[in-house]
């Protein structure tokens, strides 16, 4: 079912008969996305304004990033910026530009704070310095990234809440710029991991986050790293293996993972034979049809990755609901939510875990409601929480591999699950974020892609949300 104020929206003359009639209706912008392979310029041509604290200290990274994807950088004044941006500019034909040369009539795509250099409270003071006055040249859908320190336990009480106020100032701002469908999110780098900043600035800045806000992604150099990550066509000859991929997130998963160069084993119950053909045709890759719940599923799935010479990417997006206020849940359904929801997770992947390469990806399926609650999901929230805490413990044992693990918690997804919400609970689900409207299955999709890619090898053990900013669930 289609989002009414979103079509709205999406005619000029229809948006400005709402306005005049003073109605209270929170029209959605329609958001610009990216779609098919990851391009090798994503920032082409687009305005970038990028300003420092004092003491930055990834200024260098940063700005062969935006460099190397093309970006139109403007400086706000400082000499130390001005020199970390000249030798990137140089190398890429993408010299940089003093602010005050932005014309007036050009909005910025993208607004970047280095604040990794901020240790005092007063210093504080210096995002409203730089931010005051360039928000309301932000276009629409345009993005806010401001970068941080990932802190260990010698830096200082105060250097700690300082770090800390960035989260608080980028969930805020999020808020603020979401009615322009901008997104904001902070990017927490720990030390030793300088290098593995610019990919996840990269997909922040791009079309391909729409629906990421409101986010902190801390990149950390935990897992080792296996070679130089490619960012175009970076699963060229790689395997991939989705879950629950014939339909909705999984399908529109593996079609993104097939665009990048995978071959995608596409899982799902022998039930779904004829949609999960369909799209293994579509996408050059293979059907896998298997029950999870099956006593032999695990090992069904670890033959079939043998077959293949093994995985390079493992996609657990397979999940079910059986909505019930605990006090009427049957023991069948809690069961039943929480075995294919977790416990099919831990066990397809300890079987499969011979058959991953070096340097892989694990990325697992959690919620928003996994990490809220919900009014008759205690099984549902309760097995999405597990995979937080699954994918934590698995990215610590791999890490020596450079195999990464994440989890992806998806908010309010137009889907056909969101389809069959009662209609008032379907709308407040979609009014409740930062952007004012739900998700698509591609939003999720990208995502996945992107912590699938060499480039996200600094994020491991974590959970990304990918909810629009949603007002809960923070």
């Amino acid at each position: 079912m289609s989002d009414f104020l979103l079509e709205i929206s999406r005619n000029a003359s229809a948006r400005r008969f709402v306005r005049a009639l003073g109605l209270p209706l929170p029209l959605p912008e329609n958001l610009a996305r990216g779609a098919g392979a990851w391009e090798a310029l994503p920032l082409a041509d687009r305005a970038v304004v990028v300003g420092a604290s004092e003491r930055a200290e990834l200024a260098s990274p940063l700005a062969t990033c935006l460099a190397s994807a093309g970006a139109d950088p403007f400086l706000a004044p400082s000499e130390a910026l001005a020199g970390a941006f000249r030798a990137p500019g140089e190398t890429f034909g993408r010299p940089a530009h003093a602010l005050d040369a932005l014309a007036d009539s050009r909005k910025a795509h993208g607004l970047v704070f280095d604040a990794s250099g901020l240790e005092r409270v007063a210093e504080l003071e210096q995002l409203h310095a730089f931010f005051h006055p360039l928000l309301g040249r932000l276009a629409r859908s345009g993005r806010v990234v401001v970068l941080g320190r990932e802190l260990d336990a010698s830096a200082s009480p105060e250097r700690a809440a300082v770090q800390a106020a960035l989260e608080g100032f980028v969930r805020s701002v999020a808020k603020e710029v979401g009615r322009g469908g901008a997104t904001a999110n902070l990017v927490r780098v720990a030390r030793g991991a300088e290098s593995r900043l610019g990919p996840v600035v990269r997909f922040l800045l791009s079309q391909r986050s729409a629906f990421v806000s409101a986010q902190p992604l801390v990149v950390t150099a935990r897992a080792r790293s296996v070679g130089e990550p490619a960012l175009v066509r970076s699963l060229d000859r790689k395997i991939a293996l989705v879950t629950g991929a014939a339909r909705g997130i999984g399908a529109a998963t593996a079609r993104q993972l097939a665009a990048e160069g995978a071959t995608v084993l596409c899982l799902d119950r022998p039930g779904d034979d004829a949609l999960l053909s369909q799209l293994a045709r579509a996408i050059g890759g293979v059907a896998l049809l298997v029950d999870l719940t099956a006593d032999d599923a695990p090992a069904r799935i670890a033959e079939a990755l043998a077959a293949h010479g093994g995985v390079d990417v493992v996609v657990h997006n397979a999940g079910i609901t059986r909505d019930k206020t605990l006090a009427r849940m049957s023991v069948e359904q809690w069961r039943v939510a929480v075995d294919v929801n977790l416990g099919a997770v831990v066990r397809a992947t300890a079987a499969l875990e011979p058959q991953l390469r070096d340097g892989g990806r694990i990325v697992c399926l959690s919620s928003v409601a996994g990490l809220a609650g919900n009014v008759g999901q205690s099984n549902y929230a309760a097995s999405k929480a597990g995979i937080v805490g699954f994918v934590r413990a698995e990215a610590e044992r791999l890490a020596d591999r450079g195999v990464t693990v994440n989890a992806i918690a998806p908010g309010f997804i137009e889907t056909r699950l969101t389809a069959a919400i009662p209609v008032t609970i379907r709308e407040a689900g979609r009014r409740l974020s930062a952007l004012a409207q739900g998700g698509q299955p591609d939003d999720v999709a990208q995502a996945i892609t992107f912590l699938a890619t060499p480039g996200a090898q600094g994020i491991t053990g974590r959970t990304l949300r990918v909810c629009g900013g949603a007002l809960i669930g923070a």
